[in-house]
């Protein structure tokens, strides 16, 4: 096995696992198979529980892994299916060497960081690279290794060793290091400052890690002069000094990668030279090409709890961007915090208020994503009611579907105080009821996660069309309510259609309103799967409606997308 680490210095949130994808994608398009880790140094076993203000969205994964953003952008750049294992965090490790020592695996010794939690990294990494994630047999010949978090750091020491032990054991052809770093430009000066990225190598190599290659973020490419001197001072080629400057979408990077023959060198090191292909980037070019030319927009109204930090709602973003290209559209996401919408709102904050309802008024379609938690639910009610009662396009997920079905008993079936037990406990009219296989006691790992089918109940709905006509769909779930089944017959009998349903045909997966032009609730999670050049079905269906494309998409006449 190949391996390539990516590493970080000066501060955090570079870019380093869209550089790890982008590396990802050109040694792909050099005819390799790659598989990707990400390694996460905080203690949490997963970030199943931390809150998407700390630490952005929680990605989910076929087998239920909830786990690092990064893992999303590996599979949607890479176009990889990752597992939970692909994610090491230091809670993982500790955990499993805790374990071993409570079984007497260590056979009474003394169990130390060095040798038994590093030896525990390294063995992990090394079984989980040779898992194939293509979908084609046997490993693959390049693993793609991101350390989170930047050099120094303390809770990454135990890694850094472990990389570095790594490294020797492997040999010098099957390790390439790669260090993303900082060039900051000083206002007062204008210069290119390499100061910060020469003790960031020094760090490094006095860890015992010494880089192939810089991958030097800034705002303007560098020059000449700058590059001589990373080179002079951190001890790499001037050939494998990159630039990742700001480009205008985040595809241009595997392309910038490839006119700076990142490529090259890396296969170089690797001694890859003799089997890799020049790399074939004409789609990834002809993608990025194209969101730069587009013209045309469509205004999408994001109801959420968390749009204070777009990256909580990354993949839904990156999913509505893959549906827009498809119909030559750029997104403008019009970001609505959920509790501006309420009443309360009009009297503490009427600006905010008016701005709400003036911004959601504007928006061609309305998106309510996933969430927990009863904070800006009453908002998001109100969200759905108006795109009910005014034909505006709605596509709610995992909560938001379960708030269209809130929306809908109170308006339509007129119980009043219908809610989710979730928000009211003593609710006399539980459409939203808590899963009965669900923990109330532990929050990690306890909901319905993962990849589960979901089955249509009739060909003749938009959701079954937007799916090719399946008689099932394959989606991923992060949940721990579910609608109440003892009232999906009052609900149907009023108008709200349940087209699917799990294999049980007891849980509600997909609801629509077949009086609406476009009124889409589903318990899963479809920005999930969604790719660059494979948006997800929902997505591009919400769009299509947006633009009033979609009757003619379900005709067929995929020609006007």
């Amino acid at each position: 096995m190949k391996y390539v680490l990516v590493t970080g210095g000066v501060v955090s949130g570079l870019g380093k696992g869209v550089t790890a994808s982008s590396i990802g994608v050109v040694l792909r398009a050099c005819g390799l198979r790659v598989t990707c880790i990400k390694i996460d140094p905080y203690l949490n076993t997963d970030a199943g529980t931390m809150s998407p203000f700390e630490h952005g969205e929680v990605f989910v994964l076929d087998d239920g892994g909830e786990v690092d953003l990064d893992l999303g952008n590996y599979e949607r750049f890479v176009d990889v299916t990752l597992t939970r294992d692909n994610n090491i965090t230091t809670g993982k490790i500790y955990q499993s060497v805790l374990d071993k020592e409570r079984r007497g695996d260590y056979l009474g010794k003394t169990v130390q960081v060095v040798p038994h939690i590093t030896d525990a990294i390294r063995n992990w990494i090394e079984s989980v690279s040779v898992i194939p994630v293509d979908g084609k047999e046997g490993p693959a010949d390049v693993c793609v290794i991101e350390l989170g978090g930047t050099v120094g750091d303390i809770e990454s020491m135990p890694f850094i060793e472990a990389l570095r032990q790594l490294s020797f054991s492997v040999g010098q052809e099957n390790f390439c290091l790669i260090h993303v770093s900082l060039i900051p430009v000083l206002g007062v000066v204008g210069e290119q400052k390499t100061k910060p990225t020469q003790h960031s190598v020094r760090e490094l190599r006095a860890l015992g890690l010494t880089p192939h290659l810089l991958a030097c973020r800034s705002a303007q490419p560098l020059l000449e002069n700058t590059k001589q001197k990373l080179s002079q001072f951190c001890h790499v080629a001037a050939g494998n000094i990159l630039n990742i400057h700001d480009v205008p979408n985040i595809w241009h990077i595997p392309l910038l990668l490839r006119n700076q023959n990142a490529h090259r060198s890396i296969l170089q090191q690797l001694n890859l030279l003799s089997i890799a292909t020049p790399p074939d980037l004409k789609d990834w070019t002809k993608m990025a090409e194209t969101y730069d030319n587009l013209t045309n927009s469509v205004r999408i109204a994001m109801v959420g709890k968390y749009v204070g930090l777009t990256d909580s709602y990354l993949s839904v973003v990156k999913a509505l961007l893959h549906a827009c290209i498809a119909c030559s559209l750029k997104p403008e996401i019009d970001w609505i915090a959920a509790s501006d919408l309420e009443d309360d709102s009009a009297k503490l904050t009427p600006e905010a208020h008016a701005a709400a309802w003036k911004t959601l008024r504007n928006a061609a379609c309305v998106l309510v994503p996933g969430g927990f938690g009863d904070r800006g639910v009453r908002g998001m009610i109100l969200a759905a009611k108006y795109a009910r009662e005014n034909n505006v396009p709605y596509l709610g997920i995992c909560l938001g579907m379960q708030i269209s079905v809130i929306e809908f008993a109170r308006a339509v079936l007129g119980l009043e105080r219908a809610d989710s037990t979730e928000f009211d406990a003593q609710t006399p009219n539980p459409v939203v009821i808590f899963m009965p296989e669900g923990s109330r006691t532990h929050m990690g790992s306890t909901m319905r996660l993962g990849s589960r089918r979901t089955l249509f109940q009739t060909p003749d709905c938009i959701t079954s069309k937007l799916y090719k006509n399946s008689e099932y769909v394959d989606e991923r779930h992060r949940h721990r309510y579910e609608v109440n089944p003892d009232v999906i017959g009052s609900l149907e009998e009023a108008g709200l259609k349940f087209v699917g349903k799990d294999d049980s045909r007891r849980r509600m997966e997909i609801l629509e309103l077949p009086s609406h032009p476009f009124y889409v609730g589903v318990q899963f999670h479809p920005e999930f799967k969604s790719r660059p050049r494979r948006p997800s079905a929902l997505f591009l269906g919400l769009i299509l409606a947006a633009t009033g494309q979609l009757e003619t998409y379900l005709r067929g006449n995929q020609s006007n997308c």
